[in-house]
């Protein structure tokens, strides 16, 4: 049986096979954008694992949680899931094919050292309930980064499998109403890229819902610390022209980086702290690379990127979830309605300090300037205050 699927093997509509994230990196790899050579070990290595050492039943006794479990339920079950896989062997058959297609990726990005490199590799989950429109499932399953050597691939890829059933994940597709018996993991081996600088991208903005917004956010080093929230990014805003918008650089502490084996976080060095990850020229042409995509798949993405040596590379892709309906610019200019009157923000409108929808705004108009006229003619006679001298205006959604 053939477990592994070179990334121009698989495609969006082989979600089941490959998951959410290993279909959709095939797929763009195919299309010819820049994602790091790799493949992806199918759905089916994780249940003939499953199979061999006898674990479904073990998994869905401690995976059915009753509804209004705790999180310290949760843990406790993903403990338990943990050591049945960390007491599992790998059938030889799926190790045999992992240990030869990771000897091709090695080989690819050192030919001409005799066979013996060992290529640094990321080991990402890929489940068939990940990176869907309907639920992005972003981080529920684990990422282990710069894995080397055949020996700690087959562990890495163990400790991912094992990941579809941590706390996060089991709470989340509960949540989601997701049966965990229908739940697979596929496994993507993707090389590493040496990266000085990476981050996120959304190609739609995810506050306001512009979908002429390109959304960057940027840090030093490799982007673990940017998906994990550890450091403060760059965010850079880019119109649909390239234009960039609006930016806000960030005092960037700490950067993760390469350690001997997996990452470590470091100290951004002084002098970088303060500079832009991305200057105008490098935003512009990354957020070019994300509309394409976007307009690939037909729908805004959330992609994470990396760039070496002055490159960019696609390492994810997903539908952004959620996204809120586009809304109007924020206006600079509020004429007012009656030119020459005087405006007031004192008295009734005291009690009115937000602004108000346009509905609540016309329904209350006309019995505030009735009680309003009614006030002032008793004051200074019936004849002086005349019809249309006393309203309720709203300017910029506030009542005057």
């Amino acid at each position: 049986m053939t477990y592994i699927k070179d990334f121009d093997q698989v495609g969006r509509g082989d979600v089941g096979m490959a998951g959410g994230k290993g279909a959709n990196l095939g797929e763009l790899a195919q299309a010819g954008f820049p994602v790091p050579p790799g493949f992806v070990l199918t759905t089916a290595a994780y249940a003939d694992f499953v199979e061999a050492n006898g674990l479904a039943p073990r998994i869905l006794e401690f995976a059915t949680l009753p509804p209004g479990a705790r999180g310290t339920d949760y843990d406790a079950a993903a403990q338990r899931i943990r050591e049945l896989f960390a007491g599992g062997v790998m059938p030889e058959e799926i190790a045999r094919e992992l240990r030869e297609a990771y000897g091709g990726l090695s080989r690819a990005e050192a030919p001409d050292d005799g066979g013996g490199a060992e290529a640094p590799v990321a080991v990402r989950s890929s489940a068939t309930a990940e990176d869907l429109a309907s639920a992005s499932f972003a981080g529920q399953q684990d990422t282990y980064l710069n894995i080397r050597g055949s020996g700690d691939l087959a562990a890495a890829v163990i400790d991912c499998w094992a990941s579809l059933w941590n706390a996060r994940a089991m709470a989340y597709r509960s949540r989601e109403g997701l049966d965990p018996a229908t739940v697979r993991l596929a496994v993507v081996v993707q090389r590493m890229v040496e990266a000085d600088a990476a981050g996120v991208m959304f190609t739609a903005s995810p506050s306001n819902g512009r979908r002429d917004q390109v959304v960057i956010s940027a840090a030093w080093g490799l982007g673990e610390s940017v998906v994990s929230g550890a450091v403060t990014t760059d965010d850079v805003v880019v119109d649909a022209t390239g234009r960039v918008e609006s930016r806000r650089t960030a005092d960037k502490e700490v950067m993760t980086a390469y350690s001997g084996k997996g990452t470590r976080e470091l100290p951004v060095p002084e002098q970088q702290r303060r500079q832009p990850v991305l200057d105008d020229a490098a935003a512009a042409a990354l957020a070019r690379q994300g509309v394409a995509i976007a307009e690939h798949f037909g729908t805004p993405q959330d992609i994470e990127w990396a760039r070496s040596a002055g490159e960019f590379f696609i390492v994810q892709s997903r539908p952004v979830t959620a996204l809120p309906e586009p809304a109007a610019e924020t206006p600079t200019e509020w004429p007012l309605p009656y030119p020459k009157g005087m405006y007031f923000r004192a008295s009734i409108v005291e009690q009115l300090p937000d602004p108000l929808s346009p509905l609540f705004a016309d329904l209350i108009d006309g019995s505030v300037t009735r009680s309003i006229r009614a006030l002032l003619s008793e004051a200074v006679g019936r004849d002086v205050v005349r019809e249309g001298d006393v309203s309720l205006p709203s300017i910029n959604g506030y009542a005057y």
